[in-house]
């Protein structure tokens, strides 16, 4: 069997807003052997850039650095706009075992691997973050990036903030990344039929762990412009400790106690079938069902071994 990583990289553009550099990055993610890009979502309300690559430990660091270099040569964060919190032009690199030969401890070394030739290379520095974290508050990826690419340099220069990789200095135009291994997360946002973007923020603010809501939900609250409607932005870090249910029907139920309801919500990039499996579980209320040896794919799957 294949050794596979997952790298689910987060670009500050979209197809949206400017459709030659996110055409570029699709190009180049589709060019190196050994990996599959599997998805690629724009959105231009956050101006901002998903990809879901998977592929041998190799191709994968290969193409990531090859993906921040074209983005650090393409997009300048001075002239960025969007409701997505952000601090680089490639904001983000997520690595994640997905074959049981690779561990979490490779993806470690991956990232640190990476986060030097980044550096060494195109002049970019980085944090480490999630389980490659060379200090506890750098683990959260909200904290790396609090002050966004704006308030960056200052940041650097205090005594906790140093780059892992590079000088105390941002990038002029392709500003920090945060690099790190991790588990699979589920990116599920929630829109509401409302366009009082103060909701969505009352709610997020009530349901992420780190204001005393759901200890594996990450929330904010956007205004989505083409819409016209809020949005309630989450990251479920793990998604076993606090299923998706769990966030929809708290949401649900605070948007009617704000006098609106949920119109419709969504899953960025991909997401592990069980989290969507355990939602059908919880809805249908099924009783005993057996994840593993009720569904078919899953018998399938154990045949090619």
């Amino acid at each position: 069997m294949a050794r596979l990583v997952e790298c689910i990289p987060n670009f500050s553009c979209s197809k949206e807003k400017d459709e030659a550099t996110y055409n570029a990055l699709v190009e180049t993610a589709k060019s190196v052997p050994g990996c599959t890009l599997f998805d690629a979502q724009t959105d231009g309300n956050h101006n901002r850039c998903v990809f879901t690559l998977i592929g041998s430990p190799e191709a994968i660091e290969e193409v990531a650095f090859q993906l921040t270099k074209v983005a650090t040569e393409r997009i300048d964060m001075n002239h960025h706009k969007g409701e997505h919190k952000r601090m680089g032009a490639t904001d983000v690199i997520p690595l994640v075992p997905q074959s049981k030969d690779v561990t979490v401890e490779e993806c470690v070394e991956m990232s640190k691997r990476l986060g030097q030739r980044i550096w060494d290379e195109l002049k970019v520095p980085s944090f480490l973050y999630e389980d490659s974290a060379t200090r506890p508050e750098r683990r959260n990826l909200a904290t790396c990036r609090k002050g966004e690419f704006e308030g960056m340099p200052e940041k650097l220069l205090q005594p906790d903030w140093a780059p892992d990789f590079g000088e105390r200095k941002i990038h002029p135009t392709a500003g920090i990344v945060a690099i790190g291994a991790r588990m699979p997360l589920v990116a599920f946002n929630v829109n509401l039929a409302t366009s009082d973007v103060e909701i969505a923020k009352k709610i997020a603010k009530v349901i992420r762990g780190s204001s005393g809501g759901f200890r594996s939900c990450k929330a904010m609250g956007f205004m989505m412009e083409d819409r016209g409607i809020a949005q309630v932005s989450m990251n479920m870090v793990n998604y076993e400790d606090t299923p998706l249910y769990v966030a929809y029907e708290m949401i649900k139920a605070l948007a009617e106690r704000y006098g609106t309801y949920v119109l419709d919500s969504e899953i960025v990039g991909l997401t592990p079938a069980k989290a969507m499996i355990d939602c059908a579980e919880f809805y249908l209320k099924a009783r005993d069902f057996d994840c593993h040896n009720q569904i078919m794919e899953y018998h399938l799957l154990d045949m090619q071994g």
